[in-house]
């Protein structure tokens, strides 16, 4: 689909969806998310020109279809999957990959992190609709014997080997200063991301600043050349609710407040990654500080997960906070699935992960009352209050779950047109005993 799109801007300088948003262009991408998001193309040009609103759309990606994340459009979804040192292979992330966009995920992140990163990367970018993006410093780490070899030249290489296959997001924590490390030593779990980590051992041992802010510019040159979106990372967010809103958060918020108005200079597109663990009260507070410091720049929140004390259930813990999240105006949702905390996410965890998220984004998108939200609500009553089960599956997030979970104990023919389930059972269905309810006239 984008072939067409994209033929005419390979070579030039900057290829940018805001670029060309700033020039009064609406591309192909504006036109095709425009007509997604059921608004006008001229509506979606100015949110990008802004930078209100992110193509995620490298043009060497061209099986992308392409989606809108920003604050004018329905609240996204990230699914991350990838491998560790320790399991998966390529074929298990593609199926995972597949799991994705069965089940509905609006983007995919590759974070692998155990052998065959480039192929795991490459067959994920040739299969995916799906805007794909990584975390870089993954990558870079593994050319290297101890993390303090690393060098700025490097990463870059890395930045550029990935855009060039085709990558349409990156996440660069390029915001954990090295003055910021003695604040984050006062924490209760210091530093939990684990690009923010490598970060801070590299800066701990050289005793030097942080060398994605020192070269950002240098970052922003491929970006434009490719049209990749920064996800500019939250090393420094909280892992635990102890930790959350505290001064190293926001200090580094801050700074990528200060790294999104140098990318825009340069037209190029940023979302901002967000917290972490958050407790529920302080969620919207987040939100509106990131709109503020940095400057309406969309919003990419992990959860917020809202208690700790449930692993194995953290899709749920954290679904509760992305839902509070989204309705405040985060404007994508990166799943958390039930094994954070605890191992590599199967193929099960993937989707449980993914159709809490789902929930979470409608449910904020309801909240928020986007035009056309709630139809499929609605539309799904409506087939729930005439006992049409078939059109209530088709309608479900998970129409097989939804399907197996009726037949499960009514699995007989005769009960696929019933005006009852086992739970109420003919005689006490209200919804039954409301039809035979008399009208008056």
């Amino acid at each position: 689909m984008r072939k067409d799109w994209v033929t005419l801007r390979i070579g030039k300088e900057n290829v940018t969806q805001m670029h060309y948003a700033r020039q009064g262009i609406i591309t192909g991408e504006m036109r095709y998310v425009a007509g997604v998001e059921g608004l006008e193309p001229e509506l979606i040009r100015p949110e990008i020109a802004g930078g209100r609103l992110i193509i995620p759309a490298n043009v060497n990606h061209t099986n992308l279809e392409p989606i809108g994340i920003g604050i004018a459009a329905r609240c996204k979804i990230n699914a991350n999957i990838g491998n560790s040192a320790l399991s998966s292979s390529v074929e298990e992330e593609i199926a995972k990959l597949n799991l994705c966009i069965k089940y509905g995920a609006d983007a995919v992140m590759d974070l692998s992190t155990g052998r065959n990163i480039h192929e795991i990367r490459e067959a994920m970018i040739q299969n995916s609709p799906l805007p794909v993006g990584t975390v870089p410093i993954y990558e870079a780490v593994e050319r290297v014997n101890e993390i303090h070899e690393l060098t700025i030249d490097d990463i870059l290489d890395i930045i550029e080997i990935q855009a060039r296959q085709g990558v349409d997001f990156m996440t660069i924590h390029c915001g954990l200063l090295h003055e910021f490390l003695p604040v984050a030593a006062k924490r209760l779990m210091g530093i939990v991301s684990r690009g923010g980590a490598i970060m801070a051992h590299w800066m701990a041992y050289h005793n030097k600043q942080n060398p994605l802010y020192t070269h950002f510019d240098r970052i922003l040159e491929i970006c434009k050349r490719y049209d990749v979106s920064l996800s500019l990372g939250d090393g420094l967010r909280p892992g635990c609710l102890a930790d959350a809103s505290d001064e190293a958060q926001f200090a580094e918020l801050s700074v990528l407040g200060e790294l999104t108005l140098k990318a825009w200079e340069e037209d190029v597109q940023v979302m901002i990654e967000g917290p972490g663990h958050v407790p529920l009260d302080q969620i919207e507070m987040n939100v509106k500080k990131e709109m503020d410091l940095c400057h309406g720049a969309p919003f990419y929140v992990l959860g917020p997960i809202v208690t700790d004390i449930a692993p194995g259930y953290d899709h749920i813990t954290s679904s509760i906070g992305a839902t509070v999240a989204g309705a405040a105006g985060a404007a994508m949702l990166c799943y958390v699935t039930p094994k954070e905390h605890l191992g590599l996410p199967n193929l099960e965890d993937v989707k449980q992960g993914i159709i809490a998220y789902k929930i979470a984004a409608h449910a904020a998108d309801v909240a928020r009352h986007r035009k056309g939200a709630r139809d499929r609500d609605d539309e799904i009553s409506r087939a729930r209050f005439a006992f049409d089960w078939k059109r209530q599956f088709e309608l479900s997030l998970d129409p097989e779950t939804a399907r197996a979970m009726h037949d499960e104990t009514l699995p007989q023919p005769s009960f696929k047109d019933a005006t009852f389930c086992s739970m109420c059972g003919p005689k006490f269905c209200s919804m039954k005993l409301y039809h035979e309810v008399p009208t008056k006239a």
